[in-house]
């Protein structure tokens, strides 16, 4: 029961939580806007350096590069994982109307448990799963601890993409050709689809509601 008595709709609340999710990765749209102008930038101060032969503020220039790249793929995990919820919330809807209830999601759970680590939406975050915990829709979140990793082979894995970044501004002058790597940045593309499945799913729950009697 809500204020006064009224019943609270678990589908409009499941609605809500969509819309916060959606309002989310706005925000983080608007971030990767801003770190992509401010890279590029850089990548001009990186060409303008290496005409004038000063490797030391080039190889400075490009960790900084890569510093901004890491947090851009970062973002973009984080929106694929809130388009993931997303959509197990509109699979969500769509068990309603025959269980006629919530029923908790190990999936959902799953990305609020990384999503709550992410420093750009973790309050939203946080706060987001006490309510969707609160619903019935994922499992209280648990405490996790990260293993981090040894100081040398974060310098080492770091000079080898700065020297990456490097060859690909100067277009070969400075830094060393990459060697071939596994891309862990989600692509484009691929975002792109897990939003366009979510979208339809939730198209399709509220065509079947709308229908219903």
């Amino acid at each position: 029961m809500g204020l006064f008595g009224k019943t609270v709709d678990p589908k409009e609340k499941v609605r809500e939580f969509q819309r916060k999710m959606r309002s989310e990765i706005r925000q983080l749209d608007r971030q990767i806007y801003g770190i992509e102008r401010e890279e590029a930038k850089v990548r001009k101060q990186i060409k303008e350096s290496a005409k004038k032969g000063d490797r030391d503020v080039c190889v400075v220039l490009a960790k900084s590069v890569l510093q901004a790249r890491k947090a851009v793929s970062k973002i973009h995990r984080s929106k694929a994982q809130i388009n993931s919820v997303i959509m197990c919330m509109q699979q969500q809807l769509s068990t309603m109307r025959v269980a006629g209830s919530v029923q908790a999601s190990t999936e959902v759970l799953k990305n609020m448990q990384d999503l709550v680590k992410v420093p750009e939406i973790m309050a939203a975050m946080r706060e987001l799963s006490k309510e969707m915990t609160k619903t019935g829709i994922m499992e209280e979140l648990i405490e996790e601890t990260m293993d981090a990793m040894e100081p040398e082979e974060l310098e080492e894995q770091a000079q080898e993409e700065v020297d990456r970044i490097l060859y690909e501004i100067t277009a070969g002058e400075l830094g060393r050709a990459p060697a071939a790597v596994s891309d862990t940045l989600i692509r484009p593309e691929v975002e792109a689809s897990i939003a366009a499945q979510a979208e339809a799913l939730y198209n399709e729950a509220e065509g079947r509601l709308a229908a219903k009697p």
